[in-house]
């Protein structure tokens, strides 16, 4: 049986941070618009475990479609975060050389940089280094400034795009895992595991699971290896250790193992780089942890002494096709954005304006733009650095909701979770309402309020009135 009755004009495979991006764009024209995604949740595969680094682009290969697209990414996801409250800290970022040869290669970083279009670097001394990064271990010997490198909230930016694209009319459907594909004259009909879904057109920007999808389009251009990499979170405590992130010389595998605050306020070392077949396989190893503790103990041996609230993995889509390969087949009315490496968290939205200019290259739909496009959705805030509910004394006493704590670790209240339940993608998870409010991601991981959240998960937010361990917070 089929899942619609008509066709949609697009549907997006993929609801991650670059399938999201497509969807609102799209959805940005009078066509009917859907954004699948095999998981139950949006943002659940590639898109939630990453280094959360809004970057300027400064070291990919200058001439690439990466580095244009990063490029173009880093000022569009700037402008939006502004727009709809993603939380964003300019923090600058120092590449800090270690050995001689890594030293030597700072003037062709800075010269990269420029050919990327970005000419703010510019390479230091042992004691600049020392000057910006005091808690940095003995040995360093010189190092390359980024300042305008940030962190950003992921899971806010990627929450921000799908609700965006459900505002503007795109049909979010999950746990809809493509299990073959129909090609006819005037549609596609994707088998899914919850029924079919037709379509005129259909973009590929599954991720991990991208070659496989072209593969059912007739294609074998591409081959995704998923790159796990692991970090271990460190307490708020170590916030005072590191303001900025501090990164390695990069290699050809990647930038190495880098310290950085986050956005919640924490400090991140990582990540590794293992290249594994299982592309579900998220699992954090002892062999993981003693590679990461073996180079904190160079980067920043005070930060080890800290406590580790948080390990966990992500994996990174690893192609077999050197820049991203995002292509339009007027044929079969398909287009593949595949190769999109971690990266794609700055340079999704500029992706996205990509695949659109590709669709009206191709003529393949008429691209008529709505009148009535709302405004973005103004996310709320989970960022340490900016002002949280709990904080707010004019919104506790409006409504009292949001002076009562329920996690006592990062200080998240029963106002915030009652409002994921109200909002245009509520959690279905104990994990989508962890992605959406900071719940359990701190010091207990859940131990003292997971009862409470998971009781407030079934009841859709409504607190009982014998929560006793909900403590109310004076303004």
């Amino acid at each position: 049986m089929s899942t619609t009755a008509q066709p949609y004009d697009v549907v997006v495979i993929g609801a991650g941070i670059v399938g999201s991006a497509i969807a609102r764009t799209l959805a940005g024209y009078r066509l009917r618009v859907a954004l699948l995604d095999a998981r139950d949740d949006v943002g659940e595969g590639t898109s939630k475990a990453n280094t959360a680094i809004l970057h300027t682009g400064f070291d990919a290969s200058p001439g690439t479609l990466e580095s244009r697209l990063v490029h173009e990414g880093y000022h569009l996801l700037a402008a939006y975060a502004q727009e709809t409250g993603i939380p964003v800290e300019r923090t600058g970022a120092l590449l800090v050389a270690w050995d001689e040869e890594q030293r030597d290669a700072l003037p062709g970083l800075q010269a990269k940089a420029e050919k990327n279009g970005y000419h703010e670097c510019r390479i230091v001394d042992a004691d600049e280094v020392y000057a910006q990064v005091p808690h940095l271990g003995p040995g360093a010997l010189a190092g390359l400034t980024v300042p305008d490198e940030s962190i950003i909230c992921t899971w806010t930016t990627n929450f921000a795009l799908a609700t965006d694209a459900v505002q503007r009319g795109a049909e979010l459907l999950l746990e809809r895992y493509v299990q073959s594909v129909d090609i006819t004259d005037q549609t596609t009909t994707l088998h899914t595991s919850r029924g079919d879904v037709t379509a005129r057109w259909v973009i590929n920007a599954a991720g991990l699971g991208g070659d496989i999808i072209d593969g059912l389009f007739g294609y074998d251009r591409f081959t995704i290896t998923p790159r796990r990499g692991e970090l271990l979170v460190y307490d708020k405590q170590a916030r005072q250790l590191v303001d900025k992130i501090v990164l390695p010389v990069p290699t050809a595998r990647g930038k190495g193992v880098l310290v950085s605050p986050t956005i919640y306020g924490n400090v991140m070392l990582g990540p590794t780089a293992e290249d594994i077949t299982d592309k579900t396989n998220t699992g954090t190893t002892e062999k993981g942890f003693e590679f990461l503790l073996g180079k904190g103990q160079q980067l920043m041996p005070e930060l080890l002494e800290e406590e580790v609230t948080a390990t966990y993995a992500g994996l990174r889509a690893a192609s077999s096709h050197p820049d991203y390969l995002i292509e339009a087949d007027r044929e079969r009315r398909y287009v593949v954005v595949g190769g999109v490496r971690s990266t794609g968290l700055t340079s999704g939205m500029a992706v996205a304006q990509y695949v659109d200019h590709l669709l009206h290259e191709t003529g393949g739909l008429e691209l008529v733009e709505r009148d009535d496009v709302p405004p973005p959705p103004r996310m709320p805030n989970i960022g340490e650095a900016f002002l949280r509910p709990y904080q707010d004394a004019a919104r506790i006493a409006a409504d009292p909701a949001y002076g009562k704590i329920v996690c006592f670790c990062e200080r998240v209240t029963a106002g915030e979770i009652r409002d994921t339940f109200c909002s245009p993608l509520p959690p279905t998870t104990v994990e989508g309402l962890r992605r959406r409010t900071r719940a359990m991601n701190g010091r207990c991981q859940g131990f003292f309020c997971g009862a409470e959240v998971g009781e407030l998960l079934k009841t859709r937010g409504n607190v009982p009135a014998a929560a006793s361990h909900i403590q109310e917070v004076s303004s």
